[in-house]
């Protein structure tokens, strides 16, 4: 009987979405380092990294327990989606290839975004609904301005 066991973060659409991507990355590259463009090594460098840390977040975040945390590597690892979107849009200016050979990935990278986002917003209603009220208690004034999570002053 195979085993059937997983981790949590191997449930997730937005990891399945990621994994496949950068799956979808290993044919690109092939095809543009056929191409000859020069300095592209760095841009295919920095793609195959983002890709990884947007992986390595999702699952990351995944394992937290801690809300804030949790929306703290969603975060990165939307940031990371977002920085190879734009990889994808630096490896057509450098005109390695046409920018309908990209189209898929990006589409992609703009589901991953899109789950990202969802998640976080969902996380971050928890965090929120879970604060302190901001309005000092009668007759107590609050010595320092609250925090939120992102470090902001709150209002």
């Amino acid at each position: 009987m195979p085993d059937t066991r997983q981790f949590d973060h191997e449930k997730l659409q937005v990891y399945q979405l990621e994994l496949e991507f950068i799956g979808w990355l290993t044919e690109l590259y092939a095809e543009v380092q056929a191409s000859k463009t020069p300095r592209l090594a760095e841009v295919l460098d920095q793609l195959d990294r983002a890709s990884l840390s947007a992986l390595l977040n999702t699952a990351e975040g995944n394992g937290r327990r801690a809300t804030q945390q949790r929306v703290r590597f969603f975060d990165d690892a939307r940031g990371s989606a977002t920085e190879c979107a734009a990889c994808l849009d630096a490896i057509v200016a450098k005109k390695a290839c046409k920018g309908e050979r990209v189209l898929s990935g990006k589409d992609m990278l703009l589901s991953v975004v899109s789950i990202l986002s969802a998640l976080i917003s969902r996380f971050e209603g928890i965090s929120i609904k879970a604060a302190p009220p901001t309005a000092p208690i009668a007759g107590r004034r609050r010595k320092a301005p609250l925090q939120s999570f992102r470090g902001e002053e709150a209002e």
